[in-house]
């Protein structure tokens, strides 16, 4: 199996590289252009034909803008990387016969209500990023290419920029701190996107039944504030040198927090639909949490 994977330096991206690697030959261009292929999104010239010298069986797009506020002030950039390459990436696939994996999010989802989304559900962004991300859906879905779309939500990995490393150095720096208690959804690691994709990939199933969109992230729920606590209370117990008491760490409300973007109060994301067709089990949230706290902390001693 040829696979292009685009965005290998990001977190998911990176975890794929090593997800993937047992499944066959993997191709990961960068930004820079280099021997002909490149990985840049917003050359869409370029992608296509880094695309037609590849000519993969798999295309695996794990590149993405995410900064969410500066989205609201650069829509036409959000646009370009999420929603036109993701068209560019699909209408190659559809002409090489190949697949296209993308990832996309929660954010395609308003917030409303406390009920899992579906797959199924409408889509009302609340934000550029959202709506980009829901467009770049739309042009794979509209392509007519094999493709396997997963939403997913609240990504967290070992590198790389995000809640867990921002709150093990802000637990050693202040002696207290607020996190948001009003948004609920389910921390999901890059590690078990990465492999999840990789099972699904690997598995002998006609393209016919696996194919569409479906949900992938880590089972149970909680809010931000709550997904602080467990972090900072399992690296306080494995030896980090946490300043912050676990008291200390106060519940507040969005509005504490205002932010160029609208987040969604809803995150939660129904994957029985992915459950089901491939035959998996989610692990639970608290569980990858506290083995990538963990794994951090040992890496700093």
């Amino acid at each position: 199996m040829k696979i292009l994977l685009l965005g290998s330096n990001g977190q998911v991206g990176w975890e794929l590289q090593r997800a993937l690697a047992p499944l066959g030959e993997i191709t990961a261009p960068t930004r820079t252009e280099t021997g002909g292929l490149c990985g840049d999104l917003t050359r869409p010239d370029l992608l296509a034909a880094t695309v037609r010298q590849v000519a993969p069986d798999v295309i695996v797009n794990a590149a993405a803008y995410t900064a969410v506020d500066q989205a609201e002030s650069e829509p036409e950039l959000a646009h370009a990387v999420n929603a036109t390459a993701p068209g560019v990436l699909a209408a190659e696939a559809q002409t090489l016969g190949a697949w296209l994996v993308h990832y996309s999010t929660d954010y395609v989802f308003d917030g409303a209500g406390t009920r899992p989304w579906r797959e199924d559900d409408e889509t009302a962004p609340l934000n550029v990023y959202g709506r980009t991300k829901r467009d770049g859906e739309q042009a794979i879905r509209e392509s007519g290419c094999r493709h396997l779309i997963f939403r997913t939500s609240w990504v967290y990995a070992s590198r790389g920029r995000n809640f867990i490393r921002t709150m093990l150095r802000l637990a050693v720096e202040r002696d207290a701190l607020q996190v948001i208690d009003d948004q609920f959804g389910a921390p999901t690691g890059a590690e078990l996107i990465a492999d999840t994709t990789a099972q699904i990939l690997s598995q002998p199933r006609d393209p016919a039944e696996i194919g569409g969109l479906y949900h992938l992230a880590a089972a149970g729920e909680t809010t931000w504030h709550g997904f602080a606590r467990l972090v900072i209370g399992t690296a306080r117990d494995a030896g980090w040198p946490v300043r912050v008491a676990d008291q200390a760490i106060q519940a507040v409300p969005t509005e504490v927090f205002p932010t160029a973007a609208r987040r969604p109060g809803n995150s939660r994301l129904d994957c029985s639909k992915l459950e089901t067709a491939f035959g998996l089990r989610m692990p639970d949230w608290q569980d990858e949490v506290s083995r990538v706290v963990e794994g951090v902390v040992r890496c700093k001693e």
